[in-house]
């Protein structure tokens, strides 16, 4: 970059002067008002140099010094291309196409001048015409070059804002699951802190009558303290933002509707088989297989399986259709739990299409990073759409006894 400008741009414009000054030069002995006229044509090369960044002011310029030339009486030269330059660069650089069409009409005028003045056997209109054509045809060619410039300009401007707002609404996404999350988060903890109250008072009322009961009691208070613990972290590790980004304006999401609990409900995995039945009466076809593991699920990793299904179910209402066919298949292992959803994609769209762009897959890695699993999403060749979620267990709650 030289000033501002390309370094093949400085170069080409650097060239066209040169050539422009190099015909005045050798010009000058010869020509009509010998070094005068050269004088002339070396300004005309010089204000060439400009004529990208100041295309009115270069246009000015040499339009001055041609109707000098011509006022002089001196018959066109070979450095008069520099006017046809000029015009062309005024039409193509100038802000405003008003400052292109005005320089139109000058060089018009100023060829018709030439015309008259200058003295030919044949009547001055046909030079005039001659001259005219020659300008309209520059004129029209630097238009068509404007025209698709400004285009492409417009096309990188459309695709820049975009990438904007593909950025913000995938940010905006991120921050409405992590605030759905964190409402999660208060529940499972809520409810971990509600059994080791209970426990706790239990254990305080019966310690002196009933030790065995009291140390029950205290190891559920902190079996349940450590899995509380546990979740906490997780929840909360995904909530932070490890390099705090500048404040951007997010679009508001357009919440989409589904068959969601009332907020303040845990759901679990022993819910689904009623959450399936309200997409049944949707208008889904959905089959379910459970295959149960050697140990229990986390209450919070139930939450994740029960939220995953919900919005994989969802999906499958909005993109393959009331009568589409789903199979759900539940497998539970000693290291983790897996979550399959499968449909045929075979069902009857509604006539007003859902409006694309949804975040349901955003949304749902989002979940399954916080247990440090892994989700894969795509077509069937077959038909349809698959979702596939592994979610590893959390490493079980030491025994032994942590002294505080």
């Amino acid at each position: 970059m030289i000033f501002g400008r390309r370094l093949p741009a400085v170069a080409f414009d650097v060239a066209l002067a040169g050539l422009v000054a190099l015909v005045s030069v050798a010009g000058g002995p010869v020509q009509p008002g010998g070094w005068w006229s050269t004088a002339i044509g070396v300004g005309m090369a010089l204000a060439l140099l400009f004529r990208r960044v100041r295309p009115v002011a270069v246009t000015v310029v040499i339009a001055v010094l041609a109707f000098t030339q011509v006022a002089l009486g001196w018959a066109p030269m070979l450095y008069d291309v520099a006017v046809l330059i000029a015009l062309y660069g005024v039409v193509k650089y100038a802000e405003r196409l008003r400052d292109g069409v005005i320089a139109g009409g000058v060089a018009v005028l100023g060829a018709v001048f030439a015309a008259v003045r200058q003295p030919l056997p044949a009547p001055w209109y046909y030079t005039a015409i001659y001259y005219t054509l020659i300008t309209g045809a520059v004129w029209l060619v630097a238009l068509n070059v404007r025209t698709r410039r400004q285009y492409v300009l417009s096309l990188e401007e459309r695709a820049a804002t975009l990438e904007r707002e593909r950025e913000a609404e995938a940010r905006a996404a991120v921050a409405e699951e992590r605030t759905r999350i964190a409402r999660e988060l208060h529940d499972v903890v809520a409810h971990s802190m509600a059994v080791m109250i209970v426990q706790a008072d239990g254990a305080r009322y019966v310690i002196d009558q009933n030790p065995e009961t009291s140390r029950d009691a205290l190891k559920i208070v902190a079996d349940t303290g450590r899995q509380a613990l546990e979740d906490m972290r997780r929840l909360v590790g995904v909530l932070r933002e490890p390099d705090p980004a500048e404040p951007v304006p997010v679009p508001p999401v357009r919440p989409v509707p589904d068959l969601a609990e009332p907020a303040h409900r845990r759901p679990s995995v022993a819910e689904l088989p009623a959450l399936l039945d309200r997409f049944r009466e949707a208008g889904l076809r959905v089959s379910y297989t459970v295959i149960d593991g050697p140990v229990p699920l986390p209450q919070a990793l139930e939450l994740t399986v029960h939220r995953l299904a919900q919005e994989a179910l969802t999906n499958v209402l909005k993109h393959a259709g009331v009568g589409a066919s789903v199979e759900i298949t539940l497998e539970q292992a000693a290291d983790g739990v897996a979550l399959v959803v499968v449909d045929d994609g075979r069902g009857h769209l509604p006539l007003t299409p859902t409006p694309p762009g949804g975040h349901g897959l955003v949304g749902m890695r989002e979940r399954v990073s916080v247990y440090d699993g892994s989700l894969t999403a795509g077509a069937r060749l077959a038909g349809g759409w698959q979702v596939r979620a592994w979610l590893p267990l959390p490493a079980a709650p030491a025994t032994g006894v942590i002294a505080a």
